[in-house]
């Protein structure tokens, strides 16, 4: 069966600008993502539509993976709306998907590198009449593999099945 992602020759060389995990610490994509495979999504805490869609599929892919696959895989968010999702906030988020699943947040200047480096664009937008504002990001899961490179992607629409069918195949050839 063909894989159902994106792939990207050449694959995209992820940024090693260091970001902030959820205990303080600094996590680098590239230098700190050392399984075989990362998958990483970019999105906010208080997205109304796609983020909570794909940290669920995210979490249902994770579900579908013997305990040894799940060790040679991270699973990375980063916030697109540092401001608002502190480390706290992102702790909490991420683990009411998946425990397992690294949240990272930090500078917005340096999460638009890191975001650039994948073709992620991010904007936070102007305020909106409520006081709020609104986050562009991106909708995709990107493939973080050994090398620091970003070989795959998926859209936001791919089923728990497809991700996890594209994820055992890229380990198996890892």
């Amino acid at each position: 069966m063909e894989l159902t992602g994106t792939v990207l020759d050449p694959p995209f060389e992820v940024s090693s600008t260091p970001l902030v995990d959820t205990d303080g610490s600094a996590y680098s994509l590239a230098e700190d993502t050392d399984k075989d495979l990362t998958l990483v999504f970019f999105g906010y805490i208080r997205c109304p539509d796609i983020c909570g869609q794909v940290m669920a599929t995210l979490a249902g892919t994770l579900s579908r993976l013997d305990d040894e696959q799940k060790e040679q895989l991270d699973v990375v968010f980063v916030t697109t709306d540092p401001a608002r999702d502190d480390e706290t906030a992102v702790a909490d988020y991420v683990s009411a998907f998946d425990p397992g699943i690294i949240g990272l947040t930090g500078d917005l200047d340096d999460i638009i590198e890191v975001g650039r480096s994948l073709a992620v664009g991010i904007d936070q937008g102007q305020k909106l009449p409520s006081g709020g504002y609104d986050v562009t990001h991106g909708t995709r899961v990107y493939a973080v593999d050994a090398d620091d490179g970003s070989p795959m992607m998926w859209d936001h629409d791919v089923s728990q099945a497809q991700l996890a069918h594209d994820v055992t195949m890229l380990l198996d050839e890892g």
